[in-house]
């Protein structure tokens, strides 16, 4: 069964340096007939992909190539410019760990804000707070907004929410190495648990021999233009030359 399919889809954003201006800088150009539309930049150029249920995807390419930005456009983070997206069931993504938090709130209302994100109830995610505390190690925080929290400890919190839920499409951005010695280790006990189960998972890492190991294909990314669909080693075969 296909849960994710994008047809044809091409994605345009302003350059870093566009979206460095100010608005006192904008009105300054204006005002002295200066004023440029803003550059942009094609990252995604006309990308048909069809995913199947249960199937664990390897996305790997330079730096640059769009792979970060190729998630973000199956999650909803970002809109096409052209082309429609399809996804069926529910999305984790693990892009940006704790992304999605709002810091001035305790880490139980986060967890409970996070869930439903994630198209959860509020009933469902308050079953889960205790599992998510205890395998975050935050117990002690649960009261404690987001924002006293440290990296490593909002990282833990985000891939335990995300893993918890049990989603039907799972989406990592090189976020396997969470935490200290002893939460990877729980880390990779769990990202089993979904790799034999029926959970859809997208991988984006630079570990290539990871990607070999536990994937069933792989996308190979090139500028913005997919170079390679197929086999695993294929497509690092093909990446390294």
């Amino acid at each position: 069964m296909e849960v994710i399919r994008l047809d044809h889809v091409s994605l345009w954003r302003r350059t870093q340096e566009e979206f460095s201006y100010d608005l006192k800088k904008t009105i300054l150009n204006l005002v002295q007939g200066r004023y440029r539309s803003p550059s942009k930049k094609q990252i995604l150029n006309n990308i048909d992909l069809v995913i199947h249920q249960g199937e664990k995807v390897g996305i790997i390419g330079a730096n640059g190539s769009g792979k970060s930005t190729l998630l973000k456009i199956i999650c909803g983070i970002f809109t096409p410019t052209s082309g429609t997206v399809r996804v069926r069931g529910k999305i984790a993504p693990l892009i940006e760990l704790g992304g999605g938090f709002e810091p001035e709130i305790s880490v139980v209302d986060n967890i409970i804000f996070y869930g439903i994100l994630l198209g959860f109830s509020k009933q469902e995610m308050k079953g889960k707070i205790s599992s998510i505390l205890e395998f975050a190690q935050l117990e002690e925080y649960a009261e404690i907004p987001v924002k006293a929290l440290s990296s490593g400890m909002t990282a833990r919190l985000g891939f335990s929410i995300a893993t918890d839920v049990e989603p039907d499409i799972l989406i990592l951005d090189e976020v396997l190495s969470v935490g200290d010695a002893h939460f990877q280790s729980k880390s990779k006990q769990r990202m089993d648990q979904l790799w034999q189960a029926n959970t859809t998972v997208l991988l984006v890492s630079h570990d290539l021999d990871f990607l070999q190991k536990t994937c069933t294909s792989a996308i190979l990314l090139d500028k913005g233009n997919i170079k390679f669909i197929g086999s695993v080693h294929e497509a690092i075969k093909i990446y390294l030359e």
